[in-house]
């Protein structure tokens, strides 16, 4: 039998720096995140969905600004990048104020734009952005949110923003025939990446609709962990929501991945018990993972006039 897999979770009330530091430390010594990191290229991959939508819908830049001193803090040679839906991760940190928060850091922005084919397990070969390749260390930066595809945003799909520009579009389109067949996309995405790590952002939340447009609610939480799909299957029951729901939580426990059976899981610090009672709610029918033709064509012109705007 196997060893479980550690996934950490931690009460936060707040985004103050010192606290988060506090909890970074916890982290990295139960993760085996070393305290030097000198010579190392760190890259940070926040969730920035867009320069218009609610600042909710983005990870926190309070908490991005604390993942990225503490990071700089042990030597790490750090980046930041993103593939938004709209725009460049330049200009969405800029739009969402998250770049003046991290003015003064020794730190620089990448965008995703150079594709690297790789062929994936399932046979699905896909474009994820050299520039998300070349680290060291990838750092996975969730926000807990509801999600109308995907039943939940946690650490799984997060990194499917590594995959460039519109061929994330692409993959819902012509990957996305059943929720089943994105979530395996998803899934065999991890293992085609570097080493990685997840601190996820649950403090203030997204629930009811997302990714983009739902409500504000305060969970009190910190996250963080090795085994992506171990990581989700732990908020799922901290956020006392039906893993039976999750299409990621489906594919991953047809798969037999680690992380995916409870026996399979071990909680450090908190149990997901201690956190119950929130009132996350996630959307009772999920939408088509294809996106409406027509939206489709439109959010491409959008995408193309940014480019040519920037």
């Amino acid at each position: 039998m196997s060893e479980a897999v550690p996934v950490l979770l931690s009460r936060c009330p707040d985004y103050q720096v010192r606290r988060l530091h506090e909890q970074f430390d916890r982290f990295a010594g139960e993760l085996g995140v070393p305290a030097c990191l000198a010579g190392r290229t760190v890259l940070l991959k926040p969730n920035l969905v867009s320069g218009w939508a609610p600042p909710l819908a983005c990870t926190d830049g309070q908490f991005l600004r604390a993942v990225a001193e503490w990071f700089i803090d042990r030597g790490a040679r750090l980046r930041i990048g993103d593939s938004p839906a709209f725009g460049s991760a330049a200009q969405v940190l800029q739009r969402q104020g998250i770049m003046a928060l991290l003015a003064g850091l020794d730190l620089r922005v990448v965008e995703f734009v150079t594709p690297r084919p790789l062929r994936l397990a399932h046979g699905v070969t896909i474009a994820v952005a050299e520039e998300a390749l070349a680290c060291d260390l990838l750092v996975n930066l969730p926000k807990i949110k509801a999600h109308s595809q995907m039943y939940v945003t946690l650490a799984v799909k997060n990194l499917f923003g590594l995959v460039c520009g519109m061929r994330k579009a692409l993959a819902h389109m012509t990957n996305g025939l059943s929720h089943q067949r994105f979530a395996d996309l998803m899934l065999d995405l991890l293992a085609v990446l570097p080493e990685h790590v997840a601190f996820v952002d649950g403090i203030q939340v997204m629930h009811r609709a997302g990714p983009a447009r739902g409500e504000p609610l305060f969970f009190g939480c910190l996250a963080a962990g090795r085994v992506q799909q171990a990581i989700d299957f732990g908020l799922i029951e901290a956020l006392e929501l039906d893993a039976a729901r999750c299409p990621i939580c489906v594919a991953a426990r047809r798969r037999r991945m680690i992380g995916s059976t409870p026996s399979s899981l071990r909680f450090p610090l908190e149990q997901p018990d201690s956190l119950h009672g929130s009132g996350f709610i996630a959307p009772d029918r999920l939408a088509p993972v294809p996106f409406n033709p027509l939206r489709f064509a439109v959010n491409t012109a959008r995408r193309v006039a940014g480019r040519l705007s920037r």
